[in-house]
């Protein structure tokens, strides 16, 4: 779970919807300064949300780039959706980048990786290049499969308010961001946060189909990251061709826990192949 440390709206971002394929995408956005130089889509990981990457959105745009960030669907302010399976995420992505004409910049954190690289599968003529985030070649280890069992079936048996409470036992922060804690996971849909825990479980690794698309790759995590392991993750970069950037100072949420250095390790990258958008 990504904890933004500011829920301020940055100046040049606004709230929007898009239509989605079974109902709106709540979604945050920024226009280029200057020419665009291309259209960035960021998706969100498990319970987390389009503000997990706020300090990003005026950054990129800053950079020259069109970027938004959205809620999945059922996830907090997203309408709920029709199909909660790993492809119908991955549409959901696609259909968005599809929405403006141009190919498009993937950046996946977290769960939200698995979604991107589906994307990428499905349709890498839509994708201008894919990036990973925090994120692994398919499910989790051995060592959460037991605990995101217990959470998928508590889920739609317990209220989703008394699950948070339990995750956040003990956890002190600021007010205004403990209330958001608490509205954006029990606003979920419990089917789709319950299907993004089981998916956490069982997804495959495809990370062999994501190389023959021929795409751009870049990884990263923050030095500190908890979720998949770090050898798995550089394990994953490497099969990728690429090399593993790690940002220092953060954990499993490079992008509000530190936003400048993730952009510093991340820009060249997009920098190097925003001329090839058509």
């Amino acid at each position: 779970m990504s904890v933004p440390r500011s829920l301020e709206l940055p100046a040049g971002v606004t709230s929007t919807s898009e239509a989605g394929l079974y109902g709106d995408l709540a979604m945050l956005s920024a226009a280029a300064i200057g020419p665009s130089k291309g259209r960035v889509l960021l998706i969100p990981g498990w319970t987390g949300s389009k503000e997990d990457f706020l300090p990003l959105l005026p950054l990129l745009a800053a950079a020259g780039y069109d970027v938004s960030a959205y809620d999945q669907a059922g996830q907090y302010e997203s309408d709920p959706g029709g199909d909660y399976s790993l492809e119908s995420f991955a549409r959901d992505a696609l259909w968005l980048a599809r929405s403006e004409g141009t190919r498009t910049h993937l950046m996946g954190h977290s769960f939200g990786g698995l979604v991107a690289q589906q994307a990428a599968v499905l349709d890498p003529a839509q994708v201008q290049s894919l990036s990973l985030l925090c994120t692994g070649p398919g499910a989790l280890g051995d060592s959460a499969v037991r605990p995101l069992r217990k959470l998928a079936a508590a889920i739609g048996q317990v209220p989703l308010l008394r699950l948070h409470e339990l995750r956040e036992q003990g956890v002190k922060r600021p007010a205004e961001i403990t209330r958001f804690l608490a509205k954006r996971f029990t606003s979920n849909d419990p089917r789709s946060l319950r299907a993004m825990t089981e998916l956490l479980i069982s997804t495959p690794d495809i990370v062999e189909d994501v190389l023959a698309t021929g795409l751009p790759v870049w990884v990263g995590r923050g030095t500190d990251d908890d979720a998949w392991p770090h050898d798995v993750q550089a394990a994953m970069a490497r099969r990728l061709g690429v090399e593993i950037h790690v940002v220092p100072g953060s954990a499993h949420s490079p992008a509000v826990e530190n936003p400048a250095d993730l952009m510093a390790a991340w820009l060249p990258f997009l920098e190097t192949h925003h001329l090839e958008v058509a």
